[in-house]
């Protein structure tokens, strides 16, 4: 893992939140993002050299729906940089992690993700994710 690059965070109103955020950091979004395939409407906050991401649900079936209706809101994953996202599954794979996506899939913020289900690390939904290069 190269460092972290967001913690994603789960929300019932984006804009509310978005609110919230701008005033909490003392700067507003740099980016905001519908990943349709996900049900997700992200926005982006960059803080240091890390980022806040702020997920709100697009549709009552998506992932963060699901999230929200069982969890409320909260801290949704933790998700970090990697260099080389196929080579990386296949380690966490070997060292006994349960990879959820063993095909990486396009994310929000120009990345290439993929998932370890929260059991095979404590409790917490990792990300890993590859900027994908233009």
């Amino acid at each position: 893992m190269d460092k972290i690059e967001h913690i994603g965070i789960a929300v019932n109103n984006l804009e509310e939140a978005n609110a919230t955020y701008k005033k909490l950091l003392g700067t507003a979004a740099y980016k905001q993002e519908e990943v349709e395939s996900e049900g997700v409407k992200t926005s982006f906050f960059k803080i240091g050299e890390s980022k806040i991401e702020l997920l709100g649900a697009t549709r009552e079936d998506s992932p963060i729906a699901k999230f929200l209706k069982k969890k409320g809101e909260g801290i949704h994953h933790i998700a970090f940089a990697v260099s080389d996202i196929e080579q990386k599954i296949k380690e966490l794979e070997a060292d006994g992690f349960e990879v959820l996506n063993k095909t990486p899939k396009k994310g929000a913020d120009n990345k290439r993700v993929a998932f370890l289900h929260p059991k095979s690390s404590h409790g917490v939904l990792v990300e890993i994710c590859q900027e994908i290069k233009k």
